[in-house]
């Protein structure tokens, strides 16, 4: 866990790869891989300073690992409870979480948390 001060990122998997209209229902696993391989990579684009992310996973991809610098959250019911918790659990601490779910955005903002829409993590595609 980061120090209290650092930036908490909570990221919706599932509402961030079911974004974009990409075939991403045919291995949601793999789609949650890919999205988790991107933040580790890239990070959040604009967001300065220590920043700790976790990646909420439930259903076909709570196996997806952990890696450096993206900490995998497999939901153990409700991908949405569980980011709710995350966020009553970081206290005074900082928190993003990236969903465009308006009834999980009503929730978390209620305990303090800003949010941001899954554009912030994953871009829409360009069109051809």
């Amino acid at each position: 866990m980061e120090e209290a001060g650092s930036l908490l990122v909570i990221v919706d998997a599932a509402n961030v790869v079911g974004s974009v209209p990409d075939g991403w229902w045919r291995d949601r696993r793999g789609a949650a891989e890919r999205l988790r391989d991107r933040l580790a990579a890239d990070g959040l684009p604009g967001l300065p300073g220590p920043v700790e992310i976790v990646l909420v996973v439930e259903g076909a991809a709570r196996g997806v690992e952990s890696v450096p610098g993206v900490r995998v959250d497999p939901a153990p019911g409700s991908g949405d409870d569980r980011m709710v918790d995350l966020v009553a659990e970081a206290g005074r601490r900082p928190v993003l979480v990236v969903t465009a779910d308006r009834e999980l955005r009503r929730r978390v903002t209620e305990l303090g948390a800003e949010v941001a829409g899954p554009r912030t993590v994953r871009p829409a595609p360009r069109p051809d």
